[in-house]
């Protein structure tokens, strides 16, 4: 094989590495997806949780996306329409762990934390290790999380 030949092997192999990591959303685009949230939450509760309940507006990529839980530990805002109204301070990860019981015990104004636990990826049944960003705006405890 030429050296030219090498170059354009090693920079294809270069390019599926590279569109193999871009499946899954990163720490930093969480991080930076729940300051929008927090953003847009201040400037307009009731329109936010709606995009973000339709995945509108960049509230929603590849498997990152927003929720938020109201005072009543009821789920508020979700990609998954199933889950919105669902009691979410009765839900475990497969350790038995109340995650969103942690979540609301932890988030706090104007402070982000971090929430481990397991999760299914959106379309998938088998959970995985998970880490929410959380935080809390007026009454809603919210957060982006992403898949480790």
């Amino acid at each position: 094989m030429k050296a030219g030949a090498w170059v354009v092997a090693f920079g294809m192999a270069a390019m599926v590495a590279a569109a193999a990591d871009a499946k899954f959303g990163t720490s930093e685009e969480a991080r930076a997806m729940l300051k929008r949230v927090e953003a847009d939450l201040r400037k307009d509760k009731a329109a936010t949780l709606r995009k973000m309940k339709n995945g509108d507006e960049g509230f929603k990529d590849r498997d990152l996306y927003p929720f938020c839980i109201g005072p009543d530990g009821k789920t508020t805002a979700h990609a998954a329409k199933e889950r919105i109204g669902e009691q979410a301070t009765a839900l475990k990860d497969k350790n038995g762990k109340a995650f969103a019981k942690e979540m609301l015990e932890t988030a706090k104004e104007g402070k982000v934390s971090e929430v481990h636990y397991h999760f299914p990826r959106p379309g998938e049944t088998q959970a995985v290790e998970k880490v929410s960003y959380v935080t809390k705006v007026g009454d809603q405890v919210c957060g982006v999380g992403y898949y480790k």
